[in-house]
């Protein structure tokens, strides 16, 4: 999902830099953005520690100039009942959502201000910040805390010109996601969803990049769905519920 944040924004011309847990990662990240032929840059960068969040900072600016957008992407997400989850657990989740969200967000701020400059924040939600989703507890607490701080985040910076809007991403599978990427796993999905079908991550990205770019100057503090009506899918007749704890295949339905 990030990965498709930043080859949008390449593919609008924007300079990239690209900041991952693993520097390898990173690297491969960025080789494909260079390949579109911007100015790219990677570096490695835990964003629960804002020092570390600094010096990536301070070498992406080295590198390719001035940050004046930011794309908040890094989560972690993985199915526990919420009475077998422990502490660790939950921090793995709500640490790198919340504290990295918020400990980048300020940091571009901060420099934004101190330029004199505006600049654009999206933030990478999720569909279910609104209904919950079984054995995910964690991930929807932060999500949800993630587009609330968008909401206040656009509207303590608004004076700095800098605007703040989010994502609430339905299913797009991708290489690593939890529930898979192959047909069996996403055909499911592709059932139960108005459109269809799953989306692309590259529209997603696109998304992301619209919403940053000059043709939403005026848009700011919002949370967009992009979900292909996954949410709009209730009706009277839908299969019996089954409570999460008493599902053989997983909380999530599936194993």
């Amino acid at each position: 999902m990030g990965l498709a944040m930043a080859i949008a924004f390449a593919q609008g011309g924007a300079a990239v830099g690209v900041m991952g847990r693993s520097i390898e990662r990173a690297e491969e990240g960025a080789s494909k953005i260079a390949a579109l032929g911007v100015p790219v840059h990677a570096t490695s960068c835990d964003v629960r520690d804002p020092d570390q969040i600094t010096q990536a900072f301070n070498a992406t600016e080295a590198a390719i100039g001035p940050v004046s957008l930011l794309a908040n992407n890094a989560g972690a997400n993985f199915p526990v009942l919420t009475e077998n989850m422990s502490m660790n657990a939950w921090n793995a989740v709500t640490r790198i959502a919340i504290d990295g969200t918020f400990l980048c967000s300020a940091e571009f701020a901060r420099r934004r201000e101190k330029a004199g400059r505006g600049g654009a924040i999206i933030n990478n939600s999720a569909q279910y910040i609104w209904t919950g989703f079984p054995g995910d507890a964690h991930s929807a607490a932060a999500k949800t805390a993630q587009a609330t701080m968008t909401r206040k985040l656009a509207e303590d910076w608004a004076p700095l010109g800098i605007r703040v809007n989010a994502v609430a991403a339905g299913f797009f599978p991708h290489e690593s996601s939890t529930s898979g990427n192959g047909a069996e796993a996403i055909s499911p999905l592709q059932n139960m969803i108005p459109a269809g079908r799953t989306g692309q991550t590259y529209e997603f990205g696109w998304l992301s990049a619209l919403l940053c770019s000059p043709l939403m100057e005026g848009l700011t503090g919002q949370v967009i769905l992009q979900d292909g009506g996954e949410s709009l899918r209730r009706s009277l007749m839908m299969p019996d519920f089954v409570p999460p704890r008493e599902r053989e295949d997983g909380p999530w339905g599936w194993k």
